[in-house]
């Protein structure tokens, strides 16, 4: 059995925005609350502690998309500031907080349970070989009350969507940051101004962007040729078939269920939290 390829794309905006609940300003000040001095301390600390001690060269490796020293910035500083253990129970209690916040009235329905449990099992039946990210969270218990469940489940299902992106652009040989300008190329801007890379060194970015001309995906002025698009159509497609594996423990009936449900929460989640968060 598997489910059509539309339905996994769905799963995928579904769940982003109850997932990156965790890079939201009330998870952020948590994180500062106890030491860190920034945004991207929380993250690097939130997101790498499933990892444990891991050297920021372990975590570069598998985050993937930063730039060289981008994690070394972070790691192992936050941990002379909180283990990775009580970064992990505090990203939990931050982010459902948070969630259930966002979430209003729908956090209180009947059905979230069941919503939070069909996401719990997709999310705990794929292979973890090859998914290093996903195989951390795997490795951390399961909350019992539904809107951490949920988050906790979507969280998982990200990350090992995450991990087969990045097998994805491995495969075609896009590097992380080409890969951010490939997608910035597709909503019509540079890595100049792309959110995730404006504050990089003007000559990173601009060996970053000829490298992609001379291998005809960005044209001179920057823009995605069809040839940029055509590959990162592959890659995205790669990515939606790789995303496939927790689902098939899912019956047709239940995906469904499952993305009726999510539809709800979804609508509330992402009125404060964007897609790209």
């Amino acid at each position: 059995m598997t489910h059509p390829p539309e339905k996994v794309r769905r799963l995928f905006e579904l769940i982003e925005p109850i997932a990156t609940v965790s890079f939201s300003a009330d998870v952020d000040r948590a994180f500062r609350e106890v030491g860190m001095r920034g945004f991207w301390d929380g993250y690097f600390a939130g997101r790498a502690a499933p990892l444990g001690l891991a050297p920021a060269a372990v975590v570069h490796a598998a985050f993937y998309n930063f730039a060289d020293g981008e994690v070394a910035r972070h790691l192992p500083w936050v941990w002379t500031r909180i283990s990775p253990e009580d970064a992990i129970a505090l990203r939990e209690r931050a982010s459902a907080t948070a969630l259930r916040d966002r979430l209003g009235a729908v956090a209180e329905d009947a059905g979230l349970r069941r919503v939070a449990d069909l996401a719990t099992r997709a999310a705990l039946s794929a292979p973890t070989e090859g998914r290093v990210l996903y195989a951390g969270l795997r490795a951390i218990a399961v909350p019992e009350e539904p809107v951490a469940r949920l988050w906790h489940a979507t969280t998982l299902l990200r990350e090992h969507r995450g991990d087969g992106h990045i097998a994805a652009l491995v495969a075609h040989g896009i590097g992380g940051l080409e890969g951010h300008a490939l997608l910035a190329a597709s909503v019509g801007l540079t890595l100049e101004n792309f959110g995730r890379t404006h504050h990089l060194p003007e000559s990173e970015l601009a060996a970053v962007a000829a490298g992609l001309r001379r291998r005809g995906l960005l044209d001179g002025a920057g823009a995605m040729t069809d040839a940029g698009r055509a590959t990162k159509q592959r890659i995205e497609d790669l990515t939606d078939t790789l995303a496939t594996a927790p689902y098939l423990a899912l019956s047709a009936e239940e995906l469904d269920e499952l993305i009726a449900g999510l539809e709800p929460v979804f609508a509330a989640a992402h009125e404060q939290v964007p897609l790209d968060a």
